[in-house]
């Protein structure tokens, strides 16, 4: 695999492992089983996970577009 495209997949996991573990704490945040108090309103991290899951998108898009398994 070229080095380009192992970097691409490599950012693709990276992100993806951050959204996840972001989108399990905002569910425990409104659920209100979050184990410790966040600094930061909800919104803002709501909007970050928001944000995330955009950049995901136009990474697996072009995954798709350039033939690159994800």
């Amino acid at each position: 695999m070229e080095d380009w495209k192992k970097r691409f997949v490599d950012e693709y996991h990276t992100l993806k492992d951050k959204y996840t573990k972001l989108h399990k704490m905002v569910v425990k945040y409104e659920a209100g089983t979050l184990e410790f108090e966040p600094n930061c309103p909800l919104d803002l991290l709501k909007q970050q996970k928001a944000a995330m899951g955009q950049y995901l998108y136009c990474l697996e898009l072009r995954a798709e577009i350039e033939k690159i398994t994800l």
